[in-house]
C-alpha cells in the first residue's frame, strides 16, 4: 500500500470519486460528537491567518483514509476509489465545502467560489458513463443517497428549505423538536449557521470567507493511504475496525459477505437488495435484552443460526469469528441464500405469527423465559422433516419447559441442556424419536424431563401461581387446559386469543363469609379450632376436615 499526507485541497482537486460501497454502514457523525469539535479546529485555522497572513498555521491533521482504486474500463468516466475506512470524514468534509459555497454565493464573495466548486464537484459530466452520479467527489452508501443528492444540489438556504420543507418551522428555520434530520442537511445547516455566527458583525466578510476557505483546504490533512492490487482490503478493514466495539458485529459480517461478492464475481447489488436488505429494517435493528446484553436483535439472530448450523457455542461477544468459521467454504451468495431462509423462519418464531410449526412454537414458548432453546427451534425449522415432525419436536420442547417450570426445576442450565441436544440431534438421527429420547434421558435437578406422575402430583398438591410468576404464563396453562378439554362436539371447539384477557381469582379470598359448607357459613372459631386440630394431630370431625381442606386450596390458590 501506499501512504501520503494531503491537503483537503489536494483530496478533492483531481476529477475523481470516492465511492462509500453500498454494503458499509451510512453517515452516523453528529453534531456534539464530531461537527462542533471540527468547526472549532477550522475557525482556529481561520482566525489564525487573519491575525498573522505571512506565517501559515501549523496543520492539523483529520485522521486517515483508506482507498481502493477500482479498474477502469474505456476512457470514459471519472477515477474511482472504493472508501475503505474514513467515509464519515471525507462525507463530513464535503458538507463543510456545500456550506461554504452557500455563503461564498449569499455573501456576493464570488472569485473563489470556482476553486470551492471544483472541489464538490467533478467536471465535463459530458465524458462520463453516469453523469448524475460521477458529478459528485463523494458517493454514498445507498441508505444517505436520495437526502445527500437533495441536499448537495441545492445552492442557498432557500433552496435547502424548499428541497426539505417539512423539516423546517413556518419562520423558516430547522425543527428541533420532534424531527430526526436527513443527516446531509442538518450538517450543511449547521455547518452554514457557524459560518453566518463567525461573519456577524464583520464589515470584511469577503476577506474572512477566503481565509476560513484557505483554512479548510491547506490547514487540514489526512493521511491518504491506497491499496494496491496484492492488498487484500477485506482484512485491512478487519484491522482498522474489527478490534474496537465501533462497529457492529453485523457491520463486519455485511462487509465480509459482499468483498466476498467481489471475488465470486457475483451481481453485488441484485443481491444486497434480494436477500440482505431485510436486515436493514426496524425488526432487525430493535435492542433486545437478555440477561445483562443488551443487543441488536439481528445480533440474537446471528448467535442462533450460527448455534443451529454449527452445533456448538456462539458467544454473542465474538460473533464475526464464528461467522468466518461457518461461511469460509460457501460463496457469497449461497451464504445470503442460508441466512435469508432462516430469518423468515425467525421472525415468525419471534413475532409467533404464520401457520408454519416454528410461529405457533413462537406463540407457545414467548412467556417461558427459554431464549437457549432459539437455535434447536431454528435447526427443526430448517430441517427437512415434515410439518407433523417438526410439530411433534415443538410439542415436546414445550412440554419440557413447562413442565419443569410448574414443577419448580431451574431453567439456569438451559444453555447447556439445549445445546447438548443439538448436538446430540445434529450427531445422530434428527427426529422427533430422538428428541424425546435425549430429553427422556436427561437426570437431575437441572435437566430432567418431569414425569406424569411427578406432574400430576405437583399439580394436585403444590402452589402453582407463585412458581409461574407470570400472568402470561398462568394464562398459557389455563388456555392450554381449555383447549384440551374442547371437542368436536364443543359448540366453539376453536380457542380464540386470550391474550388480551385477564386471570381473575374465582374462588372468594373471604370464603368464610362467602362460601358456607353444607349451607352453613363457617365461623373464626371454627377454622381456628379446626387448624389447631391439624396442628396437634387430634381427631378431626368431618366438617373440621372439611373446613382445613377448602382453607387449604383456597390458600394456594390465593398466592
Amino acid at each position: 500500500m501506499n501512504s501520503e499526507t494531503v491537503t483537503v485541497h489536494q483530496l478533492f482537486q483531481d476529477r475523481r470519486q470516492y465511492r462509500v460501497p453500498f454494503y458499509q454502514r451510512p453517515y452516523v457523525w453528529s453534531r456534539d460528537a464530531q461537527w462542533k469539535p471540527l468547526w472549532t479546529d477550522i475557525i482556529q485555522k481561520a482566525e489564525s491567518r487573519l491575525e498573522n497572513n505571512s506565517v501559515p498555521p501549523a496543520p492539523h491533521f483529520l485522521g486517515a483514509i483508506v482507498l481502493e482504486p477500482q479498474p477502469r474500463d474505456g476512457l470514459r468516466g471519472v477515477e474511482a476509489l472504493h472508501v475503505i475506512d474514513g467515509q464519515q470524514r471525507l462525507t463530513t468534509l464535503q458538507y463543510v465545502l456545500s456550506a461554504l459555497s452557500m455563503a461564498i454565493r449569499e455573501c456576493k464573495a464570488d472569485d473563489i467560489l470556482p476553486i470551492i466548486n471544483g472541489c464538490v464537484w467533478n467536471p465535463n459530466p459530458d465524458t462520463m458513463k453516469q453523469p448524475a452520479i460521477e458529478v459528485f467527489k463523494v458517493w454514498p452508501t445507498f441508505r444517505d443517497r436520495q437526502t445527500y443528492e437533495l441536499a448537495m444540489h441545492a445552492q442557498t438556504r432557500d433552496e435547502l428549505r424548499s428541497r426539505f420543507p417539512q423539516n423546517f418551522t413556518q419562520s423558516g428555520s430547522l425543527k428541533r423538536i420532534g424531527i430526526d434530520h436527513p443527516p446531509a442537511l442538518d450538517a450543511i445547516w449547521f455547518f452554514r449557521q457557524q459560518i453566518e455566527d463567525w461573519l456577524a458583525g464583520q464589515p470584511d466578510r469577503p476577506e474572512r470567507l477566503e481565509k476560513l476557505a484557505e483554512a479548510i483546504f491547506q490547514d487540514l490533512k489526512v493521511v491518504s493511504i491506497s491499496l494496491e492490487q496484492q492488498d487484500d482490503a477485506q482484512v485491512i478493514f478487519e484491522t482498522l475496525n474489527g478490534r474496537g466495539a465501533e462497529l457492529h458485529a453485523t457491520d463486519l459480517i455485511r462487509n465480509f459477505i459482499f468483498m466476498r461478492t467481489d471475488r465470486d464475481g457475483a451481481n453485488s447489488g441484485n443481491l444486497y437488495d434480494t436477500l440482505w436488505s431485510q436486515f436493514e429494517g426496524s425488526f432487525w435493528a430493535e435492542s433486545q435484552r437478555r440477561g445483562r446484553l443488551n443487543r441488536p436483535r439481528v445480533e440474537w439472530f446471528m448467535q442462533s443460526t450460527l448455534q443451529a448450523e454449527l452445533a456448538e457455542e456462539i458467544d454473542v461477544g465474538r460473533l464475526y469469528e464464528a461467522y468466518r468459521r461457518f461461511a469460509k467454504p460457501m460463496p457469497a451468495e449461497q451464504q445470503l441464500e442460508r441466512l435469508s431462509s432462516y430469518a423468515d423462519k425467525y421472525r415468525h418464531f419471534i413475532l409467533g405469527t404464520g401457520d408454519e410449526p416454528i410461529g405457533q412454537f413462537g406463540r407457545q414458548i414467548a412467556v417461558w423465559d427459554a431464549s437457549p432453546i432459539h437455535a434447536v427451534a431454528l435447526a427443526i425449522a430448517g430441517s427437512r422433516l415434515s410439518v407433523a415432525d417438526q410439530s411433534a419436536m415443538y410439542s415436546d420442547l414445550v412440554s419440557y419447559v413447562v413442565r419443569r417450570a410448574i414443577c419448580g426445576l431451574s431453567n439456569k442450565s438451559y444453555n447447556k441442556t439445549f445445546l447438548q441436544l443439538l448436538k446430540r440431534l445434529r450427531e445422530g438421527d434428527f427426529s422427533p424419536a430422538n428428541l424425546r429420547s435425549i430429553l427422556s434421558a436427561q437426570k437431575g435437578e437441572t435437566s430432567r424431563w418431569p414425569t406424569d406422575e411427578e406432574f400430576l402430583r405437583v399439580w394436585i398438591n403444590d402452589p402453582i401461581i407463585p412458581r409461574l410468576g407470570e400472568m402470561a404464563r398462568v394464562r398459557f396453562v389455563l388456555a392450554a387446559l381449555e383447549k384440551g378439554m374442547r371437542t368436536a362436539r364443543t359448540e366453539e371447539n376453536v380457542l380464540p386469543d386470550m391474550a388480551h384477557l385477564d386471570v381473575e381469582h374465582v374462588l372468594p379470598e373471604r370464603w368464610l363469609e362467602h362460601w358456607p359448607i353444607d349451607g352453613v357459613a363457617v365461623t373464626e372459631a371454627e377454622l381456628q379450632a379446626a387448624n389447631m386440630a391439624n396442628l396437634l394431630m387430634d381427631e378431626a370431625s368431618d366438617r373440621q376436615k372439611a373446613i382445613s381442606k377448602r382453607e387449604r386450596l383456597n390458600t394456594r390458590l390465593a398466592t
